[in-house]
């Protein structure tokens, strides 16, 4: 594989990794919200789990989906530093519900969880870039889906 989609598939990877996590306290701390913090890590780890399965390809470049990643390696990092810290500081103290709402919001408009929503909702122009989305039907656009559910349960 390509040394910079190798780089760019692990840190995608870990940002997946990360959001699982820090979804996860989420769904630890607030029991109202369980449900839908819990649904949220577990579609990041499923993420994480196919871009995972794409590394083990014996021939990466010739399947991969060309548009799957996103291609600044330096804002995946940088998103990633960033989760970790959040991570660190929710375990030390908790955010509010409505902090931990806007959060997550943000996370998911950031570099690498937009792009890949990007090419969830792009045309269709691969068999391997088929199969992705077949995968993530389900696993769709967190970032609409918080809003809605914030609206739903009027947390501001």
């Amino acid at each position: 594989m390509h040394d910079k989609l190798q780089k760019l598939l692990e840190e995608s990877i870990q940002l997946e990794l990360n959001l699982a996590k820090l979804y996860t306290l989420f769904n630890d701390f607030f029991s109202d919200d369980e449900d839908f913090w819990w649904d949220l890590a577990m579609e990041e780890q499923g993420h994480a789990a196919l871009f995972k399965e794409e590394k083990k390809q014996p021939q990466q470049k010739e399947f991969f989906p060309k548009n799957l990643l996103a291609t600044d390696l330096q804002s995946l990092i940088d998103t990633n530093v960033k989760i970790t810290g959040l991570i660190a500081a929710c375990t030390a103290t908790p955010p509010s519900r409505s902090e931990a709402f806007k959060t997550a919001y943000a996370l998911e408009m950031a570099a690498g969880e937009s792009h890949f929503q990007q090419f969830l909702d792009s045309p269709t122009n691969s068999f391997s870039a088929n199969i992705f989305k077949q995968l993530n039907q389900e696993d769709r656009d967190h970032a609409t889906r918080i809003q809605q559910y914030m609206q739903k349960n009027h947390i501001e």
